[in-house]
């Protein structure tokens, strides 16, 4: 029974998350929603081209720190979208998640993981 009802949530969300590797479209992402929390920024905004996928991107300034702590944010930051894009992101959006000075390399990735998830909510429910 419960593998029938895994199976079942799996084909609800049975869509690709891409990356975003371009500066133009984090360029346009940026001029879309935003939603800041203490980890990191949330921006986000809804394409309209004839892909229907989701795609992210990582940044992180100078100001983070040495090109070890900017890695050190940018990997924490993919780990906590690994769970929560697929599950809670929309087709069509495209999403950047931008680390923050002190917080983001430090804080616990479970708070992070919330704050994500209420992070996307937020932007969603944004007009």
């Amino acid at each position: 029974m419960e593998k029938q009802n895994s199976l079942e949530k799996s084909e609800l969300h049975n869509f690709s998350v891409e990356r975003l590797k371009d500066r133009s479209d984090f360029l346009k992402t940026a001029k879309g929603k935003t939603v800041r929390k203490k980890g990191f920024v949330l921006q986000g905004r809804e394409r309209f081209d004839s892909l229907k996928n989701i795609r992210v991107g990582f940044t992180c300034s100078k100001k983070v720190g040495n090109a070890v702590l900017r890695n050190l944010a940018r990997r924490r930051l993919r780990e906590i979208s690994r769970n929560i894009f697929p599950k809670n992101g929309l087709n069509g959006w495209d999403y950047v998640l931008i680390g923050r000075k002190d917080h983001t390399a430090q804080l616990k990735l479970n708070v992070m993981t919330k704050d994500l998830q209420e992070a996307v909510y937020q932007l969603h429910s944004k007009k």
